[in-house]
């Protein structure tokens, strides 16, 4: 049920929480999100949870369409299609296909086309009001690392087999005989670090760029609720100034952080299936 919020803090706009705030003229209402029943536990629903939703929504009201469109037609009309048939074509083409390889590239394709656009929309939903950034929390880019981590293997096994890929991992040391055994393994920990190292990267690099400009959004505007007198005729318009400027870099930020992860993705892709 909807209920009016009594105070409204701007930062609650980047954390989770179980309530959805819907912006009405000046004024602010909270919708408390229902807790599904499992036996003796719950399951709670959250914000971040109705934005993963929305963006999937989103994504295959979206692409769905456009897929059949393509389909029936050689040429897509229209500036709507031709915007995302532009960006589908740039993953393919500008991404994939020079990371991984053509042939081994449109076998990932689905994936690459699907982890962008959902990071990007789940980016551009935290600009709207009322909307949350669920990529500017650490699970949800950890389960998207693991996703990726997971299609890395598969490239890599498909490849080189189950025990192939991780003896791949090592490259060719030249070295005196002797040495081989001690160097072999201190170079298979160090490659089997590496591995995990550059996912949890991929997972933090997204996090704290969308967590960390949506505070500084959040704060800049909150600097409005501080002062009180005279002072406020200053500091609004300054502040929202700062907002809006801040707002459009953030709107460049969401597409970059996509356009990254995606790139990344595919290099690591790319990796596993063409090995040293």
């Amino acid at each position: 049920m909807a209920a009016e919020a009594q105070s409204h803090s701007p930062l609650t706009h980047v954390v989770d929480n179980t309530t959805l705030e819907l912006p009405w003229g000046n004024q602010y209402f909270e919708y408390h999100l229902p807790a599904i029943p499992l036996g003796p536990y719950s399951f709670q629903i959250t914000r971040f949870m109705v934005m993963e939703l929305i963006a999937a929504a989103l994504i295959a009201a979206i692409v769905i369409p456009l897929a059949r469109h393509v389909a029936r037609h050689p040429i897509t009309r229209g500036a709507f299609l031709n915007a995302f048939e532009t960006l589908i074509l740039f993953i393919r083409d500008g991404i994939a296909r020079p990371a991984i390889g053509g042939h081994d590239a449109d076998k990932f394709l689905p994936y690459l086309w699907t982890v962008f656009f959902f990071v990007l929309f789940n980016n551009l939903l935290g600009m709207i009001p009322g909307g949350a950034s669920a990529t500017g929390n650490i699970n949800v880019t950890a389960v998207l690392a693991v996703m990726t981590f997971a299609a890395v293997l598969i490239a890599g096994i498909r490849h080189s087999g189950p025990v192939g890929y991780w003896i791949a991992l090592v490259p060719q040391l030249d070295v005196p005989k002797i040495m081989k055994p001690p160097m072999w393994v201190l170079m298979f920990l160090i490659e089997i670090a590496g591995l995990f190292i550059r996912h949890i990267v991929l997972c933090v690099r997204l996090f704290a760029n969308m967590l960390a400009g949506h505070i500084v959004l959040a704060v800049i505007l909150g600097f409005i609720l501080t002062v009180g007198g005279t002072m406020w005729y200053v500091v609004t318009p300054a502040s929202l100034a700062g907002v809006v400027a801040l707002s459009l870099l953030e709107l460049f930020v969401a597409f970059l952080q996509a356009y990254i992860f995606t790139f990344l993705s595919a290099l690591f892709i790319g990796s596993a299936a063409h090995p040293h």
